[in-house]
């Protein structure tokens, strides 16, 4: 298996980039100076020995030496003296054959000038620079002719400096540039270390690759949770949002930028800003949706510089409440029908200890005809397994509650489409059949009759009960949340949640009075979903 290299930290990375570039430029740099700086100074140093040249030409002891038997006596000394003036290597003085009169060693005095570069100037009359190797080595010689009171041509001067001092003088300054750099990559490297430093601080000692990966999974773990969640920054600027907030709001685009009021206006975030303090399970209203927000602050340096707030649509909550809630009946239900089952078994293994064998016989017939009744429209005409267990448990319930609970014989229902869930059912038709059973116990003799139909588009369901009825003050409020003629304390959901998952279905619900009692709840679902 091949071993994983380890990665560069992001200090290394920067401080590799920053030497890197240092070095870079430096090299460039000092290239380019020392091109500049060796032909500078080499046009200096020529210039210099053209001019010392020149003017040693024109001096008139030069010119008297030339007239002597023996030049040297009076050149060579005047020579020599000028070139430790000018710190030249040397200074030499020729006929025009080009025989020494003056050198720095006296005893090439007599001999050939060497070099091959007197023409110019002993043949043309003519001042210049050249460079030629010479008894002392390769050299950079300023050269002038050496003329007679008459104008004529008698000998040549030539003022030199070895190459070598040229690129002595070039070095030591090259030297001072590589001080120079090697300070400022000193400092760029302490420049590097501090600012990766400072960078790691802000990325709270995160590597790229780190932050890299809790980017990726911060956005897949926002845009996987089904509640909306948005975070603004201390001016109130949309920082982050993930998809579950966009759909609520309805809106495509760049949300990242602009102000929170623009989608939440009564919006209590700037609270938080202000006060710092949490806010939890708050209620609000946007449009017509309540919606559960909490709200939470961000903090940096005990200062909050942010706030991110969750929210999820209260229907949401409610149905999930309700379903609970109904599941919990419907238990209840069961529970009570198999409490009743014991009491009349109880029953009539009391009359059957007490000898009234008849007695018990009739009560065992009643109960099975009634049950062979029940059972034969409730498994035979109801199709649908669902409608049955919940109309069980309401019959055990109403047994209970000795209310008479019928499902009338012409009831007909076929297994209904899936995309009526359980628990929508449950909240439809339990709440219904509840209320019914309450509505019927205020009577001497309390009943309720179920009716399904399944015939055409839509399935229709019918609960009637023989109580009190609805008052008519009262028919445009019983859908109303928190709305009941029963009291107050946890009442007015159960109507206003059956309306609700209807309405969800497509379907509609109506309600009257009956002609001699009671009151009548219709409920009509079409059967494709819409």
């Amino acid at each position: 298996m091949k071993k994983k290299q380890p990665k560069l930290t992001l200090q290394s990375k920067i401080l590799l980039l920053i030497l890197s570039l240092m070095v870079f430029i430096i090299l460039l740099l000092s290239a380019s100076f020392t091109y500049i700086e060796w032909h500078q100074v080499e046009e200096q140093m020529g210039n210099r020995a053209l001019q010392v040249s020149r003017i040693f030409s024109m001096m008139p002891a030069v010119r008297e030496g030339f007239k002597r038997k023996d030049p040297s006596s009076v050149i060579q000394p005047l020579a020599e003296k000028v070139r430790h003036e000018v710190d030249a290597e040397f200074i030499v003085v020729g006929n025009k054959e080009g025989i020494r009169y003056a050198h720095p060693n006296e005893k090439q005095i007599g001999e050939k000038m060497v070099g091959g570069d007197n023409d110019r100037a002993l043949i043309s009359g003519k001042s210049y620079i050249s460079k030629a190797v010479g008894t002392l080595g390769p050299s950079l010689r300023g050269k002038s002719p050496i003329l007679s009171d008459s104008g004529e041509i008698i000998g040549v001067v030539s003022v030199g400096y070895l190459i070598n001092d040229v690129k002595y003088q070039i070095f030591k300054k090259i030297l001072k540039i590589t001080v120079f750099s090697l300070l400022s990559l000193a400092l760029a490297s302490l420049g590097g270390v501090l600012l990766s430093r400072n960078i790691r601080k802000d990325t709270l000692g995160l590597e790229p690759h780190e932050i890299a990966s809790l980017y990726r999974e911060r956005s897949a773990v926002l845009h996987s949770i089904k509640e909306g969640i948005i975070s603004i920054d201390h001016e109130g600027a949309i920082t982050m949002i993930n998809s579950a907030a966009m759909n609520f709001f309805g809106e495509t685009g760049d949300f990242i930028g602009r102000k929170i009021e623009e989608f939440l206006p009564q919006t209590k975030m700037y609270d938080v800003l202000k006060n710092g303090e949490t806010q939890t399970d708050q209620e609000l209203q946007i449009g017509k949706r309540r919606v559960i927000v909490n709200r939470t602050p961000i903090f940096e340096k005990n200062k909050v510089i942010g706030v991110v707030s969750s929210f999820r649509d209260k229907t949401e909550i409610w149905e999930m409440v309700n379903t609970l809630s109904e599941v919990r009946k419907y238990s209840e239900d069961l529970r009570a029908q198999t409490h009743e089952y014991t009491n009349k078994l109880y029953v009539i293994s009391g009359l059957l200890q007490l000898g009234h064998y008849k007695e018990a016989i009739k009560m065992i017939q009643r109960e099975t005809e009634l049950n062979n009744n029940q059972n034969r429209i409730l498994f035979d005409q109801v199709q649908d397994l669902r409608v049955q267990a919940i109309l069980l448990g309401k019959i055990g319930k109403a047994s209970e509650k000795k209310v008479v609970f019928t499902i009338d014989e012409n009831t007909s229902l076929n297994p209904l489409p899936a995309h009526i869930d359980i628990s929508q059912l449950t909240t439809i038709l339990g709440n219904v059949i509840d209320n019914a059973i309450e509505g019927a116990m205020s009577t001497p003799q309390p009943e309720v009759v179920f009716f399904a139909l399944d015939m055409g588009n839509d399935l229709v369901f019918e609960i009637a009960d023989n109580g009190m009825g609805i008052p008519e003050q009262n028919f445009g409020r019983i859908f109303e949340q928190g709305f009941s003629t029963k009291g107050s304390g946890d009442r007015g959901y159960g109507l206003s949640n059956v309306k609700e998952m209807v309405e969800n279905l497509n379907g509609v619900i109506e309600v009257k009075n009956g002609e001699e009692a009671g009151a009548i709840f219709t409920i009509y679902i079409p059967k494709t979903k819409g």
